[in-house]
């Protein structure tokens, strides 16, 4: 499969115009499945890293990528991540739910350089009347849009519900990342930014 649409990847362009803004050197994409997404940032980093701690979806993105000698994936979890250098991009797209919340969001800011940005598209649990009403509003469209695109649901990489409402999400973001910008998107998602002071305003 060498490109497809789902709900993950209709967020790929948000992503990559954010990372086209400014020269990049080095971008981390956490949990970057079959590797898609690193494959479209190739062309505008010196560096790409994909995180996959599943075997069998890191040898697939492995493969994906093997004609990319600046893009590598490793197949270890985020908190086993242990890079040389800071990144300038941190990227978690579906990803981010799978770990511990706040200790995620705190690594990633931690191996951000300064000025770098950290980038999500995260699923969130609906737990309130509002999330309930908000996600039953975008059943037409998204399944619009999946009609529209031809969405492949099934790519065949781990998938788990998400556990934090977007509630805690924000609250969780404004302990760690204070001024970090937080927004619901279409299917299902919601879209964080979240850029470090530059080393001046250190």
């Amino acid at each position: 499969m060498t490109s497809y649409w789902n709900h993950n990847t209709a967020y790929h362009p948000w992503l990559l115009r954010i990372v086209a803004e400014q020269p990049r050197s080095r971008v981390l994409d956490v949990g970057c499945g079959d590797g898609l997404l690193p494959e479209k940032l190739a062309p505008l980093a010196d560096a790409v890293v994909g995180l996959e701690p599943d075997p069998a979806t890191a040898r697939r993105a492995a493969e994906r990528l093997a004609h990319l000698p600046h893009v590598r994936v490793e197949r270890e979890t985020f908190a086993e991540h242990t890079p040389s250098t800071r990144y300038d991009v941190v990227i978690f797209v579906a990803s981010l739910h799978h770990m511990d919340l706040t200790a995620a969001l705190a690594r990633a800011r931690d191996l951000l350089s300064p000025g770098g940005e950290l980038l999500i598209v995260g699923l969130a649990a609906d737990r309130s009347p509002g999330d309930r009403l908000l996600a039953a509003l975008q059943v037409i469209p998204a399944r619009l849009g999946s009609w529209l695109h031809r969405e492949s649901r099934d790519i065949g990489v781990p998938t788990s519900p998400p556990r934090e409402s977007l509630a805690e999400i924000r609250a969780a973001a404004r302990g760690l990342l204070p001024g970090a910008h937080i927004r619901r998107g279409l299917y299902y998602r919601y879209l964080l930014r979240w850029r470090t002071p530059t080393a001046a305003a250190r």
